[in-house]
């Protein structure tokens, strides 16, 4: 695996369309957003969720909750999926020697639909993401994760997978809590069309940032203006 100076993932690039300031002082300056502590919970549920799947895929099927409501079917190589899940030793990387960068990320979930269309027998890989939410979705629900599954499809397109530009959203909403602990969930599949070439511009702009001075204070930030106003305090 080559090393670049600019080592960037989809949650990077984020930070980087909300704020280029805050973007270039983690990446340049190590720099990072105040935060307060953060709740293990959503971490917690994506790991059993990723359990409960891996029980159908070694049974060659669907969880019943999504059947027949996405297409395809779950991948069936449990060692390239357990590659794709963890970040630090993934193959999905994205790398540009000339900007010295390299995009990448980690998967939730993949699955594989049939396409004739390029040959027979051969398959295009669809990137899935978990969500958890306390509330029922709204009409863009998914806007806030368009980059994210861009930098998805673009990993996978690098790496010689073909893709149907298009991605899912698996969102776990809790509904009721039973007896002996027992939490229900509605789960609501959401189809989300993707662009790699989108998440390649980004990822560019984003590495050419990180070579120059640091960006001007955003306005629309909170945390620039925190930054600001506690300056201007002393």
């Amino acid at each position: 695996m080559n090393y670049f100076k600019f080592e960037l993932s989809p949650s990077s690039l984020n930070l980087f369309l909300e704020c280029p300031r805050c973007f270039w002082l983690y990446k340049a300056k190590k720099i990072y957003r105040p935060q307060g502590p953060m709740s293990s919970l959503p971490s917690g549920l994506d790991l059993l969720i990723k359990k409960y799947f891996d029980k159908y895929r070694a049974m060659d099927k669907l969880p019943p909750e999504i059947e027949g409501k996405v297409k395809g079917k779950l991948l069936e190589n449990q060692k390239l999926l357990d590659n794709w899940r963890d970040w630090r030793v993934s193959n999905l990387r994205y790398e540009d020697k000339d900007l010295n960068a390299a995009l990448r990320g980690a998967l939730d979930e993949c699955f594989v639909l049939e396409d004739s269309s390029i040959g027979s027998g051969q398959v295009v890989y669809i990137p899935v993401d978990y969500k958890t939410r306390g509330f029922d979705l709204k009409e863009d629900s998914e806007k806030y994760y368009h980059n994210q599954l861009n930098c998805y499809t673009l990993l996978l397109e690098a790496n010689g997978f073909k893709h149907p530009s298009f991605a899912y959203l698996l969102f776990y909403i809790p509904r009721e809590i039973k007896e002996n602990g027992i939490v229900r969930f509605d789960i609501e599949p959401v189809e989300v069309k993707t662009n790699p070439s989108e998440a390649k511009k980004v990822f560019e702009a984003a590495a050419k940032l990180l070579t120059g001075p640091v960006p001007a204070s955003n306005p629309e930030c909170g945390f620039c203006s925190w930054s600001n106003n506690w300056l201007n305090f002393k």
